[in-house]
């Protein structure tokens, strides 16, 4: 199941995240695809504010550590970038299989998972739209219900 929503400006991101964030549930993985500069880590940032109901929320962006680790209530969120990873079997010394079982994973560069990306997910690719602060997400369902969940969150969005 695919669904493409044009997006106007960063508040329309942020709120598209913050729709995401209000069907979050343990076990989610959320593969961020696009290039530099496309808005991945702005995406996270929202989702984690909107689920930690913060809107000062500091989230810092996990380039250098590889995993930005959030204790929120009602879950905890985990935010990797694997942009300097070389092998997929890095991915194991962050614990990732953790993540995957108990917390929402968002993960930034999901291409260096390879053979280890799981089947149950949601890939939201982040594209140019049709002016500089635009963008084209769109939002790919892989198994679990996320088929449902999209129907919802974008019929905010759009």
């Amino acid at each position: 199941m695919e669904k493409t929503v044009d997006i106007k400006n960063q508040a329309g991101t942020e709120k598209l995240a913050a729709s995401l964030a209000a069907t979050a549930g343990a076990g989610d993985v959320i593969l961020m695809h696009g290039t530099l500069g496309m808005g991945k880590s702005a995406f996270c940032r929202a989702y984690i504010r909107a689920l930690a109901d913060n809107p000062d929320e500091e989230v810092p962006s996990p380039t250098f550590t590889l995993v930005q680790v959030y204790e929120l209530e009602p879950l905890p969120v985990w935010h990797f970038d694997l942009y300097r990873l070389s092998d997929p079997e890095e991915v194991h010394e962050l614990d990732i299989e953790d993540a995957f079982n108990e917390a929402v994973s968002l993960i930034e560069w999901p291409d260096r998972l390879e053979y280890l990306t799981p089947e149950n997910r949601l890939d939201i690719y982040i594209e140019p739209g049709s002016n500089p602060d635009a963008r084209q997400i769109k939002l790919v369902a892989h198994g679990n219900d996320w088929e449902k969940r999209l129907d919802s969150v974008t019929g905010k969005v759009a």
